[in-house]
């Protein structure tokens, strides 16, 4: 009955929020006056609080009680794949940076083997690069490549930040996606500590495989983690 409660409570107070009851950094009700307005402890008014923290909407102040925060507008993100994410938010000039966090080889993988067209002794690696805008880490693209069609990719992986410019380099010049697929996730650790935040921010994962317009030939197999919280999907 106390989690229904609670879960009452979230629902009311995102709603009026989504509504413009509050306004940015406008003190939200007292945990006391709450508890009294549904005839709860006050521990559970606490715990949804402590929720709508988690999830992005409040903030607390000690001593002082909660407040809501400043609700970004989402960037409005056009979900194709002949077009890179870089130049996607440069285009749209925001302050955007992108970061190379990590370059391995993966071992045998059916999936991603058979995704890149490539046999079991080939060479297959994996890029990350972490999508920072205005200081804020928003999306981790992971890309899975094979030396097979590119290379050089051992000397030159650890210091790619946009596939698409890497691919340029290499005499590719339009792209096309052959297919994506689309999931909604919650973040497990590794996820939280890259994006830097809370495991109640919900993430959109987008599977989807670049190729050579021209010749069709796959060039890698992407997945993409976007937060939720920061962009609008345009599809």
């Amino acid at each position: 009955m106390k989690d229904n409660i609670e879960i009452k409570i979230i629902d009311e107070l995102i709603s009026n929020i989504n509504n413009g009851e509050y306004s940015s950094d406008n003190k939200l009700p007292s945990e006391n006056a709450l508890a009294d307005t549904y005839g709860v402890p006050r521990i559970v008014v606490r715990k949804a609080y402590e929720r709508l923290e988690e999830m992005g909407y409040i903030y607390s102040k000690q001593g002082k009680g909660s407040f809501l925060r400043d609700r970004h507008k989402p960037i409005d993100l056009v979900l194709s794949g002949d077009e890179s994410f870089s130049e996607k938010m440069i285009k749209k000039g925001y302050d955007f940076f992108s970061k190379n966090i990590f370059f391995k080889r993966i071992e045998y993988n059916e999936k991603i083997f058979k995704e890149l067209g490539v046999t079991h002794s080939d060479k297959v690696y994996k890029i990350g690069r972490l999508r920072i805008i205005s200081d804020i880490p928003m999306a981790l693209h992971i890309s899975y490549v094979s030396s097979a069609t590119l290379p050089d990719i051992e000397k030159s992986g650890d210091s790619i930040s946009s596939m698409f410019e890497y691919y340029r380099s290499n005499g590719y010049r339009e792209f096309m996606s052959k297919k994506s697929i689309l999931s909604v996730s919650f973040p497990g650790e590794e996820e939280r500590n890259i994006l830097e935040c809370s495991s109640l921010v919900p993430l959109l994962v987008l599977e989807t495989n670049s190729a050579d317009a021209e010749t069709a030939k796959i060039l890698e197999y992407t997945k993409i983690i976007y937060r939720c919280d920061y962009f609008k999907y345009i599809i």
